[in-house]
């Protein structure tokens, strides 16, 4: 035989992809977007600060980013009111969610998540063996009460939730979280992804112990802070789960260039409060657009909104299907009956005039077929 003897379980999984990323729909369609909302990037960018920053640290990549992320790690430890050892930076969330799983999942270990919740963390779960055991959402929110029964039930390892939620932008106060956490069993770590919740209302983020050892937070320079092409991420927990990332993840893997936009976007606090007004502003936008075909939303504290299509998933693919031949890049969540909506990401007005534009035609020609 030649090649690579793959693992048992490399062997047995299908080749997945969560997300097919908007560069492969052009290339498949032989045509640029005119509009990008389909990503959860934020189209309005980062704070000039960050790109100023990484500017300058361009001219030093000849060398390797800090392996520690020392002064990243420690502005964040500032802005959090925790102690550096409480503090992960890594590539994205969806690098450290491929860490912790790496750190806790072996071959057959239950996992708690939601049907239809964010599809990466599954794809890491699955690539390490673990068995998933899913719960349906309740009225469009993620269900805390059934994800703490079911890891109770099946003795999960990880129990993940997302607040606000991805796909559907809903949330739960952070009373609801905290009570949440309160029930964990023992043995189960929470995993809290809180990619959004800068765009939230007060009174969302949970107010968790730094040292509570029943949690792990993720949180991102992707969304609010517009970097998701810098693939900058960091978890919050405590120091001992902090300290045994050390045994597995890529120490080099942290761009230096990255790091100092990163560091420089967390300290323009005159940005964040822009950006929050900017996505407010787009998020009403949206809202509008489908109203003025017919169509509902659902309160969002994120930086998308999810459309309620008001029939069922073919219907919302078809939709979805059709504003991507007109050029505008939009996504759907994957199971029912959440799949009856499409889902908007924010951007600059001239994107969502372009959206604003395709949909009416999107939607006849959907109701057409």
């Amino acid at each position: 035989m030649t090649g690579p003897r793959y693992t048992r379980l490399i062997d047995n999984l299908p080749a997945t992809v969560p997300f097919v990323g908007p560069e492969e729909h052009e290339r498949i369609a032989g045509r640029r977007f005119t509009a990008r909302l389909g990503a959860n990037e934020n189209g309005f960018g980062p704070s000039p600060r960050a790109i100023a920053a990484m500017a300058a640290a361009a001219g030093d990549v000849w060398k390797y980013g800090d392996s520690t992320s020392f002064e990243l790690r420690t502005a964040i430890a500032e802005h959090h009111g925790v102690a550096v050892e409480n503090v992960l930076v890594g590539e994205g969330i969806d690098g450290l969610l491929g860490y912790l799983c790496r750190l806790v999942i072996e071959p057959g270990d239950p996992v708690v998540t939601s049907d239809g919740a964010y599809p990466t963390f599954n794809y890491h779960v699955a690539g390490f063996g673990g068995v998933l055991h899913k719960v349906p959402y309740a009225d469009d929110h993620e269900d805390p009460q059934a994800l703490i029964a079911k890891a109770a039930e099946v003795g999960a390892k990880l129990v993940y939730i997302a607040n606000p939620d991805n796909p559907m932008g809903t949330y739960h106060p952070r009373e609801t979280i905290e009570t949440m956490i309160e029930a964990v069993p023992e043995g189960t770590l929470m995993v809290l992804d809180e990619a959004y919740v800068e765009f939230a209302d007060d009174g969302t983020e949970a107010r968790i112990a730094a040292d509570d050892p029943r949690v792990i937070r993720m949180r991102t320079f992707s969304k609010a802070h517009g970097m998701a092409g810098a693939r900058v991420g960091y978890a919050l927990a405590a120091p001992e789960l902090i300290a045994a990332f050390d045994k597995i993840r890529n120490h080099f893997g942290m761009c230096r260039i990255s790091q100092a936009g990163a560091l420089a976007a967390l300290q323009d606090k005159t940005w964040q409060a822009y950006m929050r007004l900017l996505v407010a502003g787009a998020r009403d936008r949206i809202d509008v657009i489908a109203r003025e075909n017919g169509l509902s939303t659902l309160p969002s504290a994120t930086n998308f909104v999810a459309i309620d299509c008001g029939q069922d998933g073919e219907f919302a693919r078809a939709v979805l299907q059709e504003l991507d031949a007109r050029a505008v890049f939009v996504r759907m969540p994957f199971v029912a009956p959440q799949n009856r909506c499409i889902r908007v990401s924010v951007g600059p007005e001239a994107e969502l005039d372009a959206f604003a534009a395709a949909l009416p035609d999107a939607l006849k020609a959907a109701r057409a077929r």
